[in-house]
């Protein structure tokens, strides 16, 4: 169908530091900045929620979500870099939807790692 959208074309916010923030991602997850980031194919999740929401920090108006491979090795290394990592396994994990874990970044954003399930 001509004129629709087909997906995310890139995640666009402000920054106290922004050559100081990209390099975070870079280092931390692998997501390079500036420029064009290749993705595996799949699906994403555009949601709205309710602004009174607890999923996540009240103060923050969005939570970056982030499909990852190989949860528990990333989790590792971020823990070994003084990165807090969140889980939640009874709460947030499913057969159905996969397993989740979340932390923040320097600037205090929310990021939740995704690790779908295994097809």
């Amino acid at each position: 169908m001509p004129g629709r959208v087909t997906g995310i074309g890139g995640v666009f916010f402000r920054s106290r530091d922004p050559a100081a923030l990209a390099e975070w991602y870079a280092t931390h997850l692998g997501v390079t900045s500036f420029g064009p980031w290749p993705q595996e194919v799949g699906v994403a999740v555009f949601a709205p929620f309710e602004a009174r929401t607890d999923y996540w920090p009240e103060d923050r108006q969005w939570m970056l979500n982030l499909r990852v491979e190989g949860l528990d090795d990333l989790i590792s290394r971020l823990s070994q870099a003084g990165i807090a990592v969140e889980t939640r396994p009874e709460e947030w994990d499913t057969p159905e939807t996969g397993r989740f874990a979340r932390i923040t970044d320097p600037e205090g954003n929310p990021i939740e790692l995704w690790e779908p399930p295994a097809p």
